[in-house]
């Protein structure tokens, strides 16, 4: 297994990060890497999800969802083709200090191609989820001052 991790303190709770993460109607607004989700946020159902890496032509792949606990963890399971082949578990973990919460943005890669693609897809990965943690960021401070 290997994984990209990255994290992010936004000033505000859980409930409100979560608010913004799930509201799928609006990730064309603000998100620079996840540019369109549709689907329902219920473990077991199928998301679309289209992906804007810079340089390359949108990629859509169809997850399914395999957590989804309100205001802590929203997850999806992807594939290349067959399982086994290249997998990843796409993660988002919200934790709440009081104050603020700590987001962990992550995925774990598995599969027989991930040494062959590891090394394709780590940097423009990794800088769409930094991408994508500073706008969300924004996006939910802005809502929570207004």
């Amino acid at each position: 297994m290997q994984q990209i991790r990255t994290e992010e303190t936004i000033e505000a709770s859980p409930d409100d990060v979560w608010d913004v993460i799930t509201d799928f109607e609006e990730y064309p607004r603000w998100n620079p890497f996840v540019r369109r989700i549709e689907g329902t946020i219920a473990v077991g159902s199928r998301l679309e999800v289209v992906l804007a890496v810079t340089g390359r032509k949108p990629t859509t792949v169809r997850p399914l969802v395999t957590s989804a606990d309100a205001g802590t963890r929203f997850s999806w399971l992807g594939r290349m083709g067959i399982r086994g082949l290249f997998d990843g578990h796409h993660v988002f973990e919200l934790v709440g200090d009081g104050s603020a919460t700590h987001l962990v943005h992550r995925e774990e890669f598995t599969g027989i191609l991930v040494p062959l693609l590891m090394p394709l897809i780590r940097r423009v990965t990794t800088e769409g989820f930094e991408a994508m943690n500073a706008a969300l960021k924004a996006r939910v401070q802005a809502t929570v001052s207004s």
